[in-house]
C-alpha cells in the first residue's frame, strides 16, 4: 500500500489486556475500528497516535480524552452522504405511502379479498424540517427540493450558503413544520433533544424520520405520541439502544424500523474502508490524516 508496511494485530473485543500482550499493545501505534474506543482502551495502548473510525459519526470514540493525549481521530465523511440521503427519502416515502404494510397486504394473500386502503398521509402540502445542516442535510434537502416542498431547518448555527428558513430552537422547527427529519450527531448536546414538547409541536399530521443518532430521540415520548396520535407517524434507521428493539416500537403500526441501514450497500462501505485505510497511510507517510475530526 503505497509502500507502506503495517503489521495487522486483529482485537477481538476491548478487553486489550486479556487478549494482547504489553509488547504487542506497545507495538499498536494505530487502530481502525468500528467498535467503541473509551479511555480504558485508549490507556492500554502507550504509543497509540491515531484511531481510524469507520463511520461519519465518531460519538463510540472518546475523542476528547483522545486529543488529551495527543492521538488524532478520523472518520469518513462525504464518501456516504448521497447513500444515507437516498435511504432517507426513501424511508420518508415508505413511512406516508405505508410501502412495508402495503407489501405485507400482498405477501399475506389479503389483495384477493379487497384493495389495499388509502393511505391518510401524503407529501403533498407539507414543510419539511431538517434537524442538522452538515453535509447529508444539505444532500436530503436538494432531494426534498425536487419533490417541490418548502423546506426549514435547525442547526446550531445558521448554515452558510443556504437559503431555507432557519428556526435558532428544535422547538420553533417542529412548530412551523410537519415532517421532522433529524440528520444530528449523537452527544451531549443532542441528546433526547427530540421529546414529547417537540413532538408535540409537530402535531397530528407530523411525521418523524431519524436517520442520525438513535439517542437523539426520548423513544418513552415517541411511542406515547405515536400511540396516542400526537404525531402521525414515524420512521427510525437509528435506534438508542440498537440492535435491541423494544416491544413498545415494534407493537406500534404506524412506525417503520430499519436495521441502521443508512449507507449500507457494497459500493459505500467499500468507500468508507478505503477512507479508513487511506486516512491510516496518510498519517504514517506524512504526518497529516485525509478527514481528522474536528
Amino acid at each position: 500500500m503505497l509502500g507502506t508496511h503495517f503489521n495487522l494485530v486483529e482485537i477481538p473485543d476491548c478487553d486489550l489486556q486479556g487478549h494482547l500482550s504489553p509488547e504487542v499493545r506497545a507495538s499498536i501505534r494505530g487502530v481502525a475500528c468500528r467498535a467503541r474506543i473509551d479511555r480504558q482502551f485508549i490507556d492500554a495502548l502507550p504509543n497509540l497516535e491515531i484511531i481510524a473510525s469507520y463511520g461519519v459519526g465518531y460519538d463510540a470514540v472518546d475523542a476528547a480524552y483522545a486529543r488529551s493525549k495527543n492521538i488524532i481521530v478520523t472518520n469518513t465523511p462525504d464518501v456516504l452522504n448521497e447513500e444515507v440521503a437516498d435511504l432517507t427519502l426513501g424511508l420518508l416515502i415508505s413511512v406516508v405511502r405505508e410501502i412495508p404494510q402495503a407489501a405485507a397486504f400482498v405477501r399475506e394473500g389479503r389483495w384477493k379479498a379487497s384493495d389495499y386502503p388509502l393511505s391518510r398521509l401524503t407529501l403533498r402540502n407539507r414543510k419539511v424540517g431538517i434537524y442538522g445542516m452538515g453535509r447529508i442535510g444539505r444532500c436530503i434537502a436538494r432531494r426534498i427540493e425536487a419533490f417541490g416542498l418548502p423546506i426549514a431547518y435547525h442547526s446550531r448555527r445558521p448554515a452558510e450558503g443556504v437559503v431555507y428558513d432557519y428556526f435558532p430552537s428544535l422547538l420553533e422547527l417542529a412548530g412551523a413544520v410537519d415532517v421532522l427529519i433529524s440528520i444530528v450527531p449523537g452527544d451531549a448536546s443532542t441528546a433526547k433533544s427530540v421529546n414529547a414538547e417537540v413532538l408535540s409541536a409537530l402535531g397530528p399530521e407530523g411525521v418523524f424520520i431519524n436517520v442520525g443518532r438513535g439517542t437523539v430521540v426520548d423513544e418513552d415520548a415517541l411511542v406515547s405520541a405515536l400511540r396516542t396520535g400526537v404525531i402521525a407517524a414515524a420512521g427510525l434507521d437509528v435506534l438508542a439502544d440498537e440492535p435491541n428493539v423494544s416491544d413498545d416500537l415494534l407493537a406500534l403500526d404506524n412506525l417503520t424500523i430499519l436495521p441502521h441501514i443508512g449507507s449500507a450497500s457494497v459500493s459505500t462501505r467499500t468507500a468508507m474502508a478505503d477512507l479508513v485505510a487511506r486516512n491510516v497511510i496518510a498519517w504514517f507517510q506524512s504526518g497529516a490524516a485525509i478527514t481528522p475530526v474536528p
